[in-house]
């Protein structure tokens, strides 16, 4: 797998080049400077080549960001194996472009300059001002437009190793951290990767959009998304669209982190747990400063959870600390059983034995004198795991009866932890044909 990073100054484009080569709108894009803070990966191919482009932060914004922002910056380029300068040359070049160049240039790494904004060739003109930064001949392109791409990537390319073999199409398992503002979630990601790939502050909202870190572990592919901190109310335009980014993250993920305090459960958290619980994904809760809880406190903090999280107590929960590692390899172990489980398929002779077990010991509702009565059962659909029955009267079944049929179905099928969907299907019952078959009376 290649390494590309995308370099610049704050406001020149970067993220809007980086979501128009990944083909999707993965980073938060605005008119103004500082929106992009961590180093945020992609995944693109490229005449075979498998590419994981870096978006990294606005280098030399001059804010109290701006040391952070460089480190990410400094990490994105260990194993990068060429670096796209991304430049506005319509403004003309700053200082800050200047420090970025000097930069570059003790980075010793091949660097190819990308003239941003350069709507049609009637610009050209501007790009002249970029051979002074000493990294040869500019590429024109315009991120917004789409112009000059297969340009810059062809010239990327020339720095890249062959590639003889086919690209293997192996989805990883994307797993995505969820919660308010300043409850863990970068440390944790941090912790459980053993690097320092997203920024980590005191400050409520530091990680400002959706951040994907592939990542390799024992064999198998992750994405880890950092997902930003959902707030009651969002300060501005920036936090709303980052809200639902999160959601967006939520959609496409596989598994989710629902991150907590542990001495700080309230409302958000349960709609938070609304959130992911109405997604059909498996959720983790993870219990982050757990160690920080005094003991005399903790059957509290228990109750609380019982208590706010009800509705998806069979969600398991992972108790954490990101500052001294605990729990970090169990929150892994937990997702990677329940993404396993989540595709499980269940043959259809077993459901129905088990829907028999099940009516003998819990009596069917019943209405007007009449029972609910369940003739077939099916599994219909994965990720999640989603049951069809046949029955009488789908008016008939109550939320009571349903709960208690999911409840079974996770605990007799081996499927504890797994958000468990059911379909009502009102059919007559059945009865033999002539020649064996399956009729409905």
């Amino acid at each position: 797998m290649h390494k590309v990073a995308i370099v610049g100054r704050p406001n020149v484009g970067k993220s809007s080049l980086f979501n128009r080569l990944v083909g999707r709108r993965e980073a938060v894009v605005a008119d103004f400077p500082g929106v992009t803070r961590d180093a945020k990966e992609g995944l693109m191919l490229y005449h075979n080549h498998r590419i994981v482009l870096i978006d990294t932060g606005g280098l030399w914004s001059g804010d109290e960001w701006e040391q952070a922002i460089r480190e990410k910056a400094e990490w994105a380029m260990e194993g990068a194996q060429a670096v796209i300068f991304v430049t506005d040359p319509r403004e003309g070049l700053s200082s800050a472009d200047y420090e970025v160049a000097d930069w570059l240039r003790r980075l010793h790494k091949p660097v190819i300059v990308a003239a941003n904004k350069i709507d049609s060739s009637k610009h050209d003109a501007y790009m002249a001002e970029l051979w002074g930064l000493g990294f040869g001949d500019p590429i024109a392109i315009s991120a917004e437009h789409a112009r000059g791409l297969d340009d810059l990537m062809e010239r990327v390319m020339t720095h890249l190793p062959e590639d003889t073999d086919d690209v293997p199409d192996i989805a990883p398992i994307r797993i995505s951290f969820i919660g308010r503002p300043n409850v863990g979630k970068s440390s944790l990601l941090n912790a459980l990767t053993g690097s320092e790939r997203v920024i980590v502050a005191d400050v409520p909202g530091t990680t400002r959009d959706s951040v994907d870190v592939e990542w390799d572990y024992a064999g198998q592919r992750f994405v880890l998304v950092d997902t930003a901190g959902i707030r009651k109310r969002p300060d501005t335009s920036i936090e709303e669209y980052a809200i639902e980014r999160s959601k967006t993250a939520i959609e496409r993920s596989d598994v989710i982190w629902l991150v907590v305090n542990a001495g700080d459960i309230g409302d958000h958290e349960l709609k938070l747990a609304n959130l992911a619980y109405e997604s059909g994904k498996p959720v983790i809760v993870v219990v982050n400063k757990w160690d920080l809880v005094p003991d005399e406190e903790l059957k509290r903090a228990e109750r609380e959870l019982n208590e706010k999280l009800h509705h998806i107590s069979y969600a398991p929960r992972v108790y954490t600390s990101a500052i001294n590692d605990y729990g970090i390899h169990e929150m892994l172990a937990e997702a990677i059983k329940l993404y396993n489980k989540w595709q499980s398929r269940i043959p259809t002779a077993e459901l129905n034995r088990w829907l028999g077990i099940w009516t003998m010991k819990q009596r069917v509702p019943n209405f007007n004198g009449k029972d609910l009565k369940m003739y077939f059962m099916t599994q219909v659909e994965t990720a999640p795991p989603t049951f069809a029955i046949f029955s009488n009267r789908a008016d008939f079944v109550t939320r009571a009866y349903e709960g208690y049929l999911q409840n079974r179905i996770r605990e007799d099928l081996e499927l504890a932890g797994i958000p468990v969907r059911l379909k009502w299907k009102e059919k007559g019952p059945y009865k033999k044909g002539k020649k064996g078959e399956d009729t409905e009376e």
